[in-house]
């Protein structure tokens, strides 16, 4: 697939309301499905932005001039992810653009071409693509890519464990007491097999424990933190990229399912702790054998990738392809 002549609208676009899980999602699968797809933040007005993503009058107005131009000459394909997404996407789709909507749209399915939703969601239907955890970019290439862009961990010595620190939702709780425990099992896996340890703060981290993530120490156990922008650049991808194991708080289906694409055995903070769908996700990892619980004398284990972006892509192609046309290049 070539590149966009500049000034051409792209024929995919990525549609999101740029909160990171969400951007994140909608990108990874527009670029597998066309490389050089490019991304619209959308920027919700009143009253729509309160009723996405049902329908009212003047809603072709609700995420400004940017959003109105794209109506105007709208992409071929268009893949949302969130709630003000959905809305964009009807609106797109009622325009003749084929669209694919990612998370449970909470309207009937009918409304997008494709509905693709996590397992955990419950969600069925003809047009629903179910997939294990959540879209991301992680795979061989983007690991190599990581690995090259972050040396400096290369110097630290193996196993390195990177720690992977999310935050309190409305299914758990995660205080200073919760990352103390955490960092006591990490500490002691280290510490038994020499290794060090890369811990890294998510957006969602109390400043609290951002504190207590930036000053942490144990004995003989190098350590490389970063609490913040504070810190310089986030080194989450390079992480992830020079883990051998990877320990992971369970808040977070989006951090779980990119722990869970590396190679690395990935060991998972007080799985029992969370409750409904984040826990069933959490189950289902567990019932596969690729991911245990975290405990202080957690041996590694063989580890296959769970990569689903790809997968996903190949059926939303395929799907398309045979109603009408065909989508990206195979």
């Amino acid at each position: 697939m070539s590149t966009p002549a500049d000034g051409d609208a792209p024929s995919t676009l990525a549609l999101s309301d740029g909160r990171a899980g969400n951007a994140r999602q909608a990108l990874a699968l527009a670029r597998a499905l066309a490389p050089f797809a490019d991304e619209h933040v959308l920027v919700p007005k009143a009253p729509w932005r309160w009723l996405a993503p049902r329908r009212c009058p003047g809603d072709a107005h609700a995420f400004g001039p940017g959003f109105t131009s794209l109506l105007s000459a709208p992409p071929a394909l268009a893949v949302g992810c969130g709630r003000q997404a959905a809305l964009a996407t009807r609106l797109l789709r009622g325009r003749g653009t084929r669209v694919v909507q990612v998370l449970d749209p909470r309207l009937p399915a009918r409304h997008w071409d494709i509905v693709v939703a996590p397992e955990h969601d419950g969600l069925a239907g003809d047009n629903v693509i179910t997939l294990a955890g959540s879209l991301h970019p992680v795979d061989d290439a983007w690991l190599h890519r990581a690995r090259d862009e972050a040396p400096e961990f290369a110097a630290l010595p193996s196993p390195r464990i990177a720690v992977l620190v999310g935050g309190p939702s409305g299914r758990a709780g995660f205080e200073v007491a919760d990352f103390d425990a955490l960092m006591a099992d990490v500490a002691a896996m280290a510490a038994r097999e020499g290794g060090s340890l890369m811990l890294v703060a998510s957006r969602r981290t109390p400043d609290a424990v951002r504190a207590a993530l930036r000053t942490w120490a144990a004995p003989g156990v190098p350590v490389r933190a970063w609490a913040g922008t504070g810190d310089g650049h986030n080194p989450y991808a390079g992480m992830l990229a020079w883990a051998d194991r990877i320990a992971c708080t369970a808040d977070s289906v989006n951090m779980l399912s990119e722990a869970c694409a590396t190679r690395a055995p990935v060991f998972v903070h007080r799985p029992e702790a969370m409750r409904g769908r984040p826990r069933r996700f959490v189950d289902a990892l567990l019932a596969r054998g690729r991911v245990r619980p975290l405990e202080a004398g957690a041996a590694p284990f063989d580890a296959v990738p769970l990569r689903e972006t790809a997968r996903v892509a190949a059926e939303v192609r395929r799907r398309l392809a045979a109603s009408r046309g065909q989508v990206g290049t195979p």
